[in-house]
């Protein structure tokens, strides 16, 4: 029976060399998960039963399973490079183009666009939501894709503007407003505008302190536009009190009309809120200052938050969320089957899986410009090899000592 045990010794050694060996081949594979060789021991039964007395006949193979610990978190600075902190699986679709194309789990998160625009991992396409203006509604996932056509144009509606007019200045003496002519103005500041077609339009207000009274200080802004006069009426009148605030409850509404015409949308009104300004000792100034509208634009860059949010950068300085990344995670991790290509499948055992947005539910958050290393340690494997060098010796040794009893046998 010696040589039952010694061979089956051999079996499991051999197992145990291999898959040490694929762990160390794959030490340096983003995304790869360990693997141990588990065994069980042989005993002969009988119609009775396994006897008190049987030495049993050996080991064989239970199982090799996937150790799910995290790796160590790399730094890559590509934006589409993406790690998954603690729990969770990134959800791709095998063969897209195709109708059988299945749906599959991966840690590898080396990501990038193909000529299509959608973010793939070979041919491989990420799975997520996509947002519909800058909102995503989480279903069933589907391909991420990013927007590469222009972004549309809006047109300006309205103008937040928060000033300060110095109280030290005078009220000019020469009339009327002449914008060629400083000594008819006190201040004037600018902001850009824009049309429906996003064409950009300068908008320069001019403003001129009134006659101060004990109850505050008028001061009259007139609107122009590239150079013209805005349509009449194209003043407004901002009232100050004795504290230096602002006591004006309605905006300043300016109309214009784009010269030449260019077929945008004619006229262009918008209003200009000058909630929060003030009159103080200080030199005039724009603290803050925002625009509604934009120009169209292109994409320019991106990033993902840890949330998996997708946000797009345009070149109109207009940034919005085009999309989410789904993450999966799974009952029990252990019966997922691997497939090759850093890649698993759902299995009966593994249960089917949930997909959450990062970092809700059970699912880890997503770290961008970065990647999950291999989870092998390379010391410990090693030593693993080393060990299981010594098992396979001696199992061989095993049989070799059985055949010198069997040749001890024979020669009787």
């Amino acid at each position: 029976m010696g040589f039952q045990q010694g061979l089956s010794g051999l079996n499991s050694a051999s197992s145990q060399l291999d898959t040490i060996g694929n762990n160390v081949s794959n030490a340096s594979t983003v995304g790869f998960k360990s693997s141990r060789t588990e065994f069980s021991d042989l005993f002969s039964t009988s119609f009775y039963g396994v006897a008190s007395t049987s030495a049993g006949i050996g080991s064989q193979v239970s199982a090799v399973t996937q150790s799910f610990s995290a790796g160590n978190i790399t730094p890559t600075g590509r934006s589409l490079d993406l790690a998954i902190n603690n729990n969770g699986f990134f959800i791709v679709r095998q063969n897209p183009t195709s109708s059988t194309g299945s749906l599959a789990y991966t840690r590898n998160g080396q990501f990038q666009v193909d000529k299509d625009g959608y973010i793939v991992n070979g041919n491989d396409r990420l799975q997520g939501w996509m947002a519909n203006n800058g909102v995503v509604t989480q279903g069933p996932v589907t391909d991420l894709k990013l927007q590469t056509n222009l972004i549309s144009p809006a047109a300006t509606t309205k103008v937040t503007m928060g000033v300060n007019v110095d109280s030290r200045l005078t009220t000019p003496t020469v009339t009327p407003l002449d914008p060629t002519n400083t000594k008819t103005f006190n201040w004037s500041n600018a902001a850009q505008v824009y049309d429906s077609l996003g064409n950009q339009h300068n908008l320069t207000l001019y403003y001129v302190k009134g006659t101060a009274t004990t109850s505050g200080t008028p001061w009259t802004v007139t609107a122009y536009v590239d150079g013209n006069p805005a349509t009449t009426p194209n003043t407004y009148t901002m009232n100050y009190d004795t504290s230096g605030n602002l006591t004006n409850t309605t905006p300043f509404s300016v109309t214009f009309s784009p010269t030449p015409v260019n077929g945008s949308s004619s006229p262009v009104t918008l209003s200009i809120d000058y909630t929060g300004s003030t009159q103080v000792a200080q030199a005039s100034g724009t603290p803050t200052e925002t625009v509604d509208g934009y120009a169209p634009g292109t994409l320019s860059s991106m990033n993902i938050d840890t949330h998996g949010n997708i946000m797009a950068s345009f070149s109109n300085g207009q940034n919005k969320v085009i999309g989410q990344v789904a993450l999966a995670t799974f009952t029990n991790s252990q019966g997922l089957q691997n497939e090759g290509g850093n890649r698993w499948q759902q299995t009966l055992a593994s249960g089917v899986p949930a997909y959450n947005a990062p970092g809700s539910g059970n699912a880890g958050t997503v770290q961008s410009q970065a990647l999950e290393d291999s989870n092998v340690d390379l010391t410990a494997e090693l030593v693993n090899m080393i060990t299981a060098q010594r098992f396979y010796q001696a199992n061989a040794q095993t049989i070799k000592t059985e055949d010198t009893l069997m040749q001890t046998i024979i020669n009787l």
